[in-house]
């Protein structure tokens, strides 16, 4: 297991097939996919596809998305971190950095996306040595929408991603002087 971060609570560590059971409970239930497109998975493989796609972004990117577990517990509490899309393009944008979480139901309201977010941005700063973090969040989703304003982004725009026939909004923010 590759630990990339802990803070208070959290350990930040490499997404792995260990945690499928957690991977299909977060994504198979329908509140998480509220504004995620309405798309909760049905089927564990489904989970599993998604951790390989992951840990392809890893090989081939240097970055993905991180399994979030409980410090105390080891209990998975959801996935958090960078992403580098070159493979779709978001409000006109393609190679750009993301930061984006997604937790299971019990966790939400805690702090945990918070906590964990900015810890990845700092990994952003000072390890990857980026300028500019972007993020997504479908409108409505007022929670994803206080964390990022709370984290620093600057809310930008709303725009209409054409695939998914859905409204976003569009945050940046630069690496602090």
């Amino acid at each position: 297991m590759n630990i990339h971060l802990e803070t208070e609570r959290l350990i930040i560590r490499d997404l792995t097939e260990q945690d499928l059971d957690g991977m299909f409970a977060l994504d198979s239930d329908p509140e998480v996919h509220k504004y995620l497109g309405n798309k909760p998975i049905k089927h564990k493989d489904e989970a599993l596809k998604y951790i390989k796609d992951v840990n392809t972004q890893y090989a081939e990117r240097g970055i993905g998305r991180w399994a979030i577990e409980m410090k105390e517990t080891g209990e998975f509490v959801g996935w958090c971190g960078l992403r580098l899309y070159t493979d779709y393009t978001f409000n006109n944008y393609t190679n750009f950095h993301d930061i984006g979480y997604r937790l299971r139901r019990e966790f939400w309201g805690k702090g945990y996306a918070t906590e964990a977010s900015i810890a990845c941005l700092e990994y952003a700063w000072n390890v990857m040595k980026l300028e500019t973090v972007y993020g997504i969040t479908e409108m409505g989703n007022e929670a994803s929408h206080r964390v990022l304003l709370k984290i620093g982004l600057d809310y930008i725009e709303d725009f209409h991603y054409e695939p998914e026939n859905m409204m976003l909004r569009w945050y940046r923010i630069s690496k602090p002087e």
